[in-house]
């Protein structure tokens, strides 16, 4: 039996629903009419891309055989999530909160796992180690957060919670950005 490329079932998935989505964008300009049906199917479209990119991250991170567990449980979530989000496009009746709050919830969960997958491709240094667990730490926080906060607040968010948003989401980025200046110091043995 032939090994499934993951890698490479996403990245077809993803140039083909970039393409679709350029086709439909085309279609759009040039006989302007874009009504429920094309709407869905560039949702779909939108849907499969941002998959196949949570995909891509985690599939990239898996052919390393460096680790399984997180990567293949960012797979597993993108997945769902994606299932979950086109039966919203395609199927939505009823405005079930619950099932609303399961969708983000999930979809925050594969957004960490393929955010962390991509981040776990670096090589570091002992001296860089430090970034991989605050990473993770402030991943992890950042995202419990925010699914805690889709639980829990029913209408507007608080300022105080903007701003521990606000904060989290520098500090993801600050150690995003300097996960690949380390692996490259790393590589050239610069001290």
């Amino acid at each position: 039996m032939r090994e499934i490329n993951l890698k490479k079932f996403f990245l077809y998935s993803l140039i083909a629903s970039v393409g679709i989505s350029a086709f439909l964008g085309i279609v759009v300009i040039i006989f302007g009419n874009f009504g429920e049906f094309e709407s869905k199917v560039l949702l779909t479209s939108v849907v499969i891309t941002v998959t196949s990119i949570l995909g891509l991250a985690c599939g990239a991170y898996l052919e390393t055989g460096q680790g399984r567990a997180l990567p293949l449980a960012g797979i597993v979530l993108s997945v769902i999530s994606a299932g979950m989000w086109l039966m919203i496009v395609w199927a939505w009746r009823d405005q079930n909160s619950n099932f609303v709050k399961s969708l983000m919830s999930v979809t925050i969960l594969a957004t960490a796992f393929s955010h962390l997958s991509l981040l776990s491709l670096a090589k570091l240094d002992r001296r860089f180690k430090w970034s991989y667990y605050a990473a993770h730490a402030m991943i992890w926080t950042l995202a419990g957060f925010l699914i805690w906060l889709v639980w829990t607040i029913e209408n507007d968010i608080s300022d105080l919670a903007g701003r521990i948003i606000g904060v989290l989401s520098i500090a993801v980025a600050a150690v995003t950005v300097a996960t690949p200046i380390f692996h490259k110091l790393s590589n050239s043995g610069t001290t």
